[in-house]
């Protein structure tokens, strides 16, 4: 552990927040080596969040793991077809899994509020959830996944305040500056090519 502006911070922290940002940056860039760099990341994060007890967010880190492999294997597939193009989704798609974000929002948060001592059981279900929907969104391209981002990343920051985590709180709010870009990017790129969707 390290002291920074009078607050200890652990290592599991630092690394965190540096391949997050890593990955993130090289995610907007569409460079596949945003998946090594997220895994990484999310494997700190899975230790941090499962001892300060946000234990959704802790599971999420290695669901994160599963869906990082699947949108490293995803991207290299494009890459080899000629794929590799950004897209919108489709609005009933989308429709559809914002209200399974929804429901299992309530169902997640519903079990940690009675089931264990999670410290913010309904906010931590959602930014679970969505978190979910919009990493799978960034494995196939969808350009939307950068709005679920934001939102998401927003709710983060206050909840990683709230529980002391600083660094980590600093780091979803560069995640917010990042995600905008990530869009602008996107849409830049979208408007340049042809939609796959």
């Amino acid at each position: 552990m390290i002291e920074i502006f009078g607050e200890q911070i652990t290592w599991f922290e630092i690394g965190g927040t540096f391949f997050g940002i890593l990955g993130v940056w090289l995610t907007i860039k569409q460079n596949i080596f945003c998946f090594p760099a997220g895994i990484i990341n999310v494997a700190l994060y899975a230790y941090l969040f499962f001892s300060t007890k946000l234990y959704s967010d802790a599971a999420l880190q290695i669901i994160y793991i599963i869906l990082l492999v699947y949108g490293w294997i995803q991207w290299n597939r494009k890459v080899l077809h000629d794929e590799t193009a950004v897209s919108k989704i489709d609005k009933g798609l989308l429709a559809i899994l914002l209200i399974l974000g929804t429901a299992a929002t309530f169902f997640l948060g519903t079990f940690l509020y009675n089931k264990t001592d999670a410290a913010l059981p309904y906010l931590d279900a959602a930014t679970t959830s969505f978190s979910l929907i919009a990493q799978w969104m960034i494995a196939k391209k969808k350009i939307e996944n950068w709005i679920i981002w934001i939102f998401a990343d927003a709710i983060y920051v206050g909840m990683y305040i709230y529980k002391s985590l600083y660094l980590t709180s600093v780091l979803y709010f560069i995640f917010i500056l990042l995600a905008v870009k990530g869009y602008t990017e996107w849409k830049k790129y979208l408007n340049q090519k042809p939609s796959n969707a």
